[in-house]
């Protein structure tokens, strides 16, 4: 039984997934957290968080890394840990320099901070020759400004150290463009309580459609657990509507996506002890990469693989977590695609009614999760304002996505905002 620290999580799919993965791999956890309440908000009325059923439940200063990297170590020098994860990204180079510190398995923390940070990635990438857009990082108005005359409107504007698309923006224009530096300015402190980098980073207006190449990295060698497709909505904001995996590519289009993601991964140095989501567009000039998430992919994209090829995308983060290779071995699951539709919110109100009717019994669902009524609903600016999500699959080919789209059509009809 190896004993795993946890330090913070997301409060969604995979604060549950990594707590069953540890204890069907036969280890315990500690959790590591700046507030409880965090959690015990997230958890159905009457029932525990998971990650609050650990051995261990510690208050600290998660935020305060000097601080707590000398707390940790005597921890460590009591409770014995044997690896050390997270599955939040604001904590991922938290986990990264506690792994150093105590001699644990885990990437080089040079290469998590770079690949946590949206500007650093794209200096790494570029200066590796690694393809991306055209870009440009600054902090005052002119400067951006300036920067975004030379890219060439439209372009997207992102926050540097954000996720779940909070604050992405396409642009049009230079109002438009100031419009979206201010309401950055105006969020200086994340959700969890870090200060914000003040930087604004531009980029050029990728075309094409858009996939995730989903890895395992373990003692330098990186291996390629699929290619997932993602639908985009919300305009002029980039919200992720849908998945569906394995994506419907034509070969070529699947092994480019892979090789520049693959690429992305080496130029970054994150070949060991990673599960990774890096993000690519397939664009009319090539793949070219969006993002680097040094993490296991959100959005329950690794219950999709898991559905179709038995592969426990959560399990293999605990295992190279531990310094262990981890099994990705395929097996026959009766399904040859899986795909989940979130229910995206267009305006702003009280959520009345939300019925799944005969939707949950329908053939080939495999979760139906929807909002409760009462709960107060604004229209959705990034992944954070689902109102549910219905996964379906397929067992004859690439028709889960079609399926999961007429399948949310049906709650849409339930749907009643005022």
């Amino acid at each position: 039984m190896a004993h795993l620290l946890v330090v913070e999580s997301w409060v969604g799919s995979m604060s549950r997934l990594l707590p069953r993965a540890i204890r069907e791999g036969g280890h315990e956890f500690t959790f590591l957290t700046r507030d409880l309440h965090h959690y015990l908000r997230s958890a159905p009325e009457g029932a525990a968080h998971p990650l609050l059923g650990a051995r261990n439940v510690i208050t600290a200063d998660t935020n305060d890394t000097e601080a707590l990297l000398p707390q940790v170590e005597r921890l460590h020098a009591v409770l014995g840990f044997d690896g050390v994860l997270t599955s939040c990204d604001y904590y991922l180079p938290t986990v990264a320099l506690t792994a150093a510190r105590l001699g644990l398995p885990g990437p080089p923390p040079e290469a998590v901070g770079n690949a946590c940070r949206k500007d650093a990635t794209r200096r790494v990438l570029a200066d590796a020759g690694v393809p991306g857009p055209r870009f440009a990082v600054h902090e005052e108005w002119s400067r951006i400004a300036a920067a975004a005359r030379e890219i060439g409107y439209p372009l997207v504007v992102k926050p540097v150290d954000l996720c779940a698309g909070m604050f992405v923006r396409r642009v049009d224009d230079e109002e438009q463009l100031a419009s979206c530096v201010a309401a950055l300015a105006g969020f200086p402190v994340n959700a969890r309580g870090q200060r914000r980098a003040p930087a604004v980073l531009l980029e050029e207006l990728l075309d094409g459609p858009e996939v995730s190449v989903e890895t395992v990295s373990h003692a330098g060698a990186v291996q390629v657990a699929g290619v997932t497709d993602k639908s985009v909505g919300g305009a002029p904001a980039f919200v992720e509507t849908g998945h569906m995996f394995p994506a419907a590519l034509p070969a070529g289009d699947a092994e480019a996506a892979e090789q520049t993601a693959l690429g992305a991964l080496k130029a970054l140095g994150l070949t060991d002890g990673v599960v990774a989501h890096t993000e690519i567009k397939l664009t009319s000039a090539g793949p070219r990469v969006v993002e680097v998430n040094p993490r296991p992919a959100g959005n329950r994209i690794t219950e999709l693989i898991r559905h179709v090829t038995g592969v426990d995308l959560a399990a293999a983060f605990v295992d190279v977590s531990l310094g262990r290779a981890p099994d990705l071995r395929r097996t026959d699951t009766g399904l040859r695609s899986a795909a989940i539709g979130f229910l995206v919110p267009g305006t702003a109100g009280t959520l009345e009614a939300l019925d799944a009717g005969a939707v949950r019994t329908a053939p080939d669902v495999l979760e139906v999760q929807l909002a409760e009524p009462g709960r107060q609903v604004k229209a959705a600016g990034s992944n954070n304002e689902y109102l549910g999500h219905v996964m379906a699959g397929d067992p004859d080919g690439t028709g889960a996505r079609a399926r999961v789209e007429s399948l949310l059509d049906e709650v849409r009809s339930g749907l009643v905002i005022r």
